[in-house]
């Protein structure tokens, strides 16, 4: 049987290492041009939202950084779950990228059959931002303190009702773990967006809610909402007469909310690194961290490599939080 090649080397093996050349070399190419057109970038929340806040902060130094237009497109629903099956399922060509909250890293906890794996699907970018959550009730709510709702969520069990913008958000995992810890039964109405779950409990609707911080304050210091705490393990800059919920009460509790800058999986290495360092760059802008710090938002910017363990290790975290505190993925 002839080889095809001297030396014995099958006709058949050459074409595959041909075809793996070719591949390689397309690849780096394709790299070394990148990019060259605009940038999608998916924001699975409604509009007005932190990812908002976030990329209109940073995107002026990326796309200067890049050399091309990044541009965001809204896909809100089911918790985030809509706009990151997009990304998953887009192709990996540095054309479609993600800002993405918490609720990505929640949403194994809480939702049974994802439709995409949440480590897998993707290609982790860099964390952008930290962003604390606080505790916020209507003021017609006859509360002072963490205390005092918990005594009335037992003196009423499922009549006071707390929002967030959708299932598995930083502000629907906040709560049920608040009804688990406090030993309290409180009701949860999802909306499709964080704005119009505010609105509600502004309007007395909705009796509290868990949101960032950086959309509250303007509301309290209106006297519109009354905060009652905040989730991170320390106070925030933003808010440092307001307790943390372990100060109010609640050993243990703490909630924090980084956003994700994320691609589909599978992403060319040159690729990952041009957007990570574009990233980077922004977050390192002195007036952009300004910025974030006054809007109460943490800075962070690391590797990818760091990104993915950090996705893993809070993927399980959430995962045994919910389990301890009973809540059900549906």
């Amino acid at each position: 049987m002839g080889t095809g090649r001297p030396g014995g080397q099958p006709a058949y093996r050459m074409k595959a290492l041909v075809g793996v050349m070719l591949l390689w070399w397309a690849t780096c190419a394709t790299a070394q041009n990148y990019p060259a057109k605009i940038i999608r970038v998916i924001n699975p929340a409604a509009p007005g939202g932190n990812s908002d806040i976030l990329f209109r902060t940073l995107s002026p130094k990326m796309v200067e950084q890049l050399g091309q237009q990044l541009v965001m497109e809204y896909r809100p629903g089911a918790g985030a779950t809509v706009g990151s099956e997009l990304l998953a399922r887009s192709a990996p060509d540095g054309y479609t990228a993600m800002f993405v909250a918490a609720s990505h890293v929640m949403n194994p906890a809480i939702v049974k059959k994802l439709p995409y794996d949440t480590v897998k699907d993707f290609t982790m970018l860099g964390l952008i931002a930290d962003i604390p959550s606080a505790l916020v009730t209507h003021p017609s709510l006859p509360v002072k303190n963490v205390k005092d709702l918990i005594a009335l969520g037992r003196a009423h069990p499922g009549a006071i009702n707390f929002s967030s913008g959708g299932r598995g958000t930083v502000g629907h995992l906040s709560g049920s773990l608040f009804s688990a810890m406090a030993k309290a039964q409180y009701g949860f109405v999802a909306y499709k967006g964080s704005h119009q779950a505010l609105i509600d409990v502004m309007a007395g609707h909705v009796q509290f809610q868990f949101s960032s911080i950086t959309g509250l304050l303007p509301y309290v210091h209106a006297g519109k909402l009354n905060m009652l705490a905040q989730t991170g393990e320390t106070r925030s800059p933003s808010a440092p007469h307001i307790p943390t919920m372990q100060e109010a009460g609640l050993p243990g509790f703490v909630v924090r909310s980084p956003f994700s800058f994320l691609a589909p999986a599978n992403l060319p290495r040159a690729i990952v690194e041009k957007l990570n360092g574009a990233l980077l760059t922004a977050l390192r802008d002195s007036a952009n961290r300004k910025t974030l710090l006054a809007r109460g938002a943490d800075p962070i910017g690391n590797t990818p490599e760091e990104h993915v363990r950090f996705v893993v290790s809070e993927v399980e975290k959430w995962i045994k939080v919910a389990r301890a505190a009973g809540i059900t993925a549906e």
